[in-house]
């Protein structure tokens, strides 16, 4: 006969719940066994020395705790499947509240649930032993039929309550298990900022790789054959002196934009992922943009060791972007740049005397500057007020 399947899914996986319930009772007796040792033969009598063998009691099981918590991850990893985190310091208050409360009372609870399936096994089966009986016996107990049917109506319901309380017990030993010996709240906060900061990191060093590798692409690429069309182009109007003038205003035209396609491409390269900041480091890369800027740039660059790649990188982008704007809008004679570490940070100083008044939210690139500052953690900060000096500040992790 086939069981309906609304009847027998209370027992689906019960017999695992069963067993899981057992370890873990015998695990809490062995650690209430240890508990027990103070109270032996009565026990200590006086206040003080109860109070004295309570002490120790907490005493030993918080020594123990680190070994109680592994045993109870192998058991719900064994028995169920269930991994559980591993939390930061090696026992916690958290952990020993379970040892001491929580896991007992969920051991008592599997005692009481696994007598319950015994009384109900015996009763669901009660015309089994009663026809083991002599049929003497049987006839001497009038009515004894109607009783064994109630009696195994009651043994059935007892199956199925033991069924649904050991789903229960281990759902509830499942997730106060989780919630205290697993990471806290804040362990796990923790552990995904951190996370999510390498996830971040290793997403910069690939964009960062990417840049180099186009910058490589275009420089030994397409700016090469750019270069050597414009030298093509610039001997055919040396030699070849006897063409129509109308040709010859056509090779002028298209040596005069090759030149201006490869000034267009190296601004676009240095612009990616300039090779001197590679090569040479964030100095040598300050020192040319600070030649290239149309205005005079003092440096001061303090680098006795040299940052990640992508801190040089953003501290590279900072210094010219705000060059850039210092020349676009802030109408000044002057430029100062300060780099120096400070105690694992890379701090950057751009200074102009220019008339001041800039705004992050002007459309002057201050707010993707801030937010290329922000991609590996630092501060970007600025101060201009009308009438100058323009200051912008920036703080970034140092790492090498």
């Amino acid at each position: 006969m086939r069981i309906p399947t609304v009847l027998r899914r209370p027992f689906d996986g019960a017999g695992r719940a069963v067993v899981f319930l057992t370890a873990g009772g015998l695990v809490q007796s062995g650690a209430l066994a240890v508990l027990a040792v103070p109270w032996l033969d009565g026990g200590p009598t006086k206040a003080s020395s109860c109070l004295l063998a309570l002490a120790v009691m907490v005493g030993v099981l918080g020594a123990a705790c680190p070994v109680l918590t592994r045993m109870q991850r192998a058991r719900f990893r064994g028995r169920l499947g269930v991994e559980i985190p591993v939390a930061g310091p090696s026992w916690s208050w958290r952990q020993l509240g379970y040892h001491l409360v929580a896991g007992p009372l969920i051991a008592l609870g599997g005692v009481l649930t696994l007598l319950l399936w015994a009384a109900a096994a015996v009763a669901a089966t009660l015309y089994v032993w009663v026809w083991a009986l002599p049929p003497e016996t049987r006839l001497a107990q009038a009515g004894y039929a109607v009783q064994a049917a109630y009696v195994t109506a009651a043994g059935l319901a007892g199956l199925y309550g033991a069924a649904w309380l050991s789903h229960a017990l281990t759902r509830l030993d499942i997730r106060t298990a989780t919630a205290r010996l697993g990471p806290s709240r804040a362990e796990l906060l923790e552990q995904r900022v951190e996370e999510v900061t390498e996830s971040r990191a290793g997403v910069l060093d690939a964009a960062d790789a990417e840049r180099r590798r186009i910058e490589r692409d275009l420089h030994d690429g397409a700016q090469q054959r750019l270069v050597s069309m414009a030298v093509n182009l610039g001997l055919a109007k040396v030699t070849l002196t006897d063409l129509p003038e109308d040709a010859r205003k056509v090779i002028d035209e298209a040596h005069r934009e090759a030149k201006e396609a490869i000034a267009e491409l190296s601004s676009l390269v240095r612009g990616l992922h300039p090779a001197v900041l590679e090569d040479r480091g964030l100095d040598a890369a300050l020192s040319g943009i600070a030649e290239r800027t149309p205005l005079p740039v003092g440096l001061s660059a303090d680098l006795p060791v040299r940052p990640a790649p992508a801190v040089e990188a953003v501290a590279y982008f900072v210094v010219s972007e705000a060059l850039a704007n210092v020349v676009k809008h802030a109408r000044a004679t002057r430029a100062d740049v300060r780099v120096e570490t400070r105690g694992g940070i890379l701090l950057v100083v751009v200074t102009d005397d220019g008339v001041g008044g800039a705004d992050p939210t002007g459309g002057t690139g201050l707010a993707g500057l801030a937010k290329r500052v922000a991609s590996v953690d630092g501060t970007f900060s600025i101060s201009s007020p009308a009438g100058g000096p323009t200051v912008v500040t920036v703080e970034l992790p140092c790492a090498p």
